[in-house]
């Protein structure tokens, strides 16, 4: 099967795009462009790495409510995005779980502390605990656990099916990031302004009831994934039972703000249809 709404990526105005949609069984129901093509992430680097530290939760390396960050900061906020850090500096602007900031410093935190506790750098850990079992031979962390994965469409759909059907963590634990921590708080999501409340699990934005979007009007409240600076977006709806991957190598702008909410209900109708 191959679904004709990812064809409207020829529409976007980027040198080069790759896109694709997956159940949750692993069936990949079609792809458009070049879906072996290393694309720079950005910040759909975060859904790996916390999808990394979920395993070293899991595995007993941390726990989610174990001291990590700044004073007072956990595990959990710092997936969360509540751990009070600065957006790009590794600098307190808030209490830790008042505020929803948006971190990459917290993610490098985050990183910095799954390292340690481990004894394994974190780009090895990924690789280890993530990629290699989801044979995403593509994919790679070049640096910051907050925005240097480079990956393709088929590797990510690899992720994608994992999210919907989880192998490698307890359901249970993907249903505990999936589910908003912190109810209530707000802050800026990047790119779209203040948002109250702006629902995040961990290490996953959800999309909840935020006006503007970078999903579709179409797209369930409990839809959660990641956009990427570099013009890169993965989602998961899990009430419609699929997931999406697009990259792209233009950064992220007024261009996306208008093709990406296209694409996805584009997706949906064809999907549900």
């Amino acid at each position: 099967m191959s679904l004709q709404s990812l064809a409207l990526i020829e529409n976007w105005p980027v040198p080069t795009a790759a896109a694709g949609v997956v159940r949750a069984d692993g069936t990949v129901l079609g792809t458009h462009g070049p879906a072996d093509h290393r694309f720079p992430l950005a910040s759909v680097t975060k859904p790996l790495a916390a999808y990394a530290a979920l395993v070293a939760y899991e595995e007993g390396a941390v726990e989610l409510d174990e001291p990590a960050g700044p004073p007072g900061a956990t595990v959990r906020h710092l997936l969360a995005h509540t751990s009070g850090l600065a957006f790009d500096e590794h600098r307190t602007m808030s209490a830790p779980g008042e505020r929803r900031l948006y971190s990459n410093a917290g993610f490098e935190q985050l990183g910095d502390h799954i390292a340690k506790a481990t004894d394994i750098p974190f780009a090895e850990y990924l690789r280890q605990a993530v990629l290699e079992p989801l044979g995403m031979t593509s994919t790679s962390l070049e640096g910051s656990p907050a925005k240097d994965g480079v990956s393709t469409v088929a590797d990510l759909l690899r992720f994608a099916a994992e999210l919907q059907a989880p192998r490698l963590l307890d359901p249970r634990t993907v249903a505990e990031a999936m589910t908003v921590q912190y109810p209530g708080t707000k802050g800026v999501l990047p790119g779209y302004g203040h948002q109250n409340p702006n629902d995040w699990g961990l290490g996953f934005e959800i999309r909840g009831a935020k006006s503007p979007h970078w999903t579709g009007s179409s797209s369930s409240p409990r839809t959660f994934g990641h956009f990427g600076q570099s013009g890169t977006f993965l989602w998961t709806d899990p009430d419609a039972r699929v997931a999406a991957v697009a990259l792209a190598d233009r950064a992220f702008g007024p261009w996306a703000i208008e093709a990406w909410p296209v694409l996805t209900d584009a997706v949906l109708t064809e999907v549900r249809g």
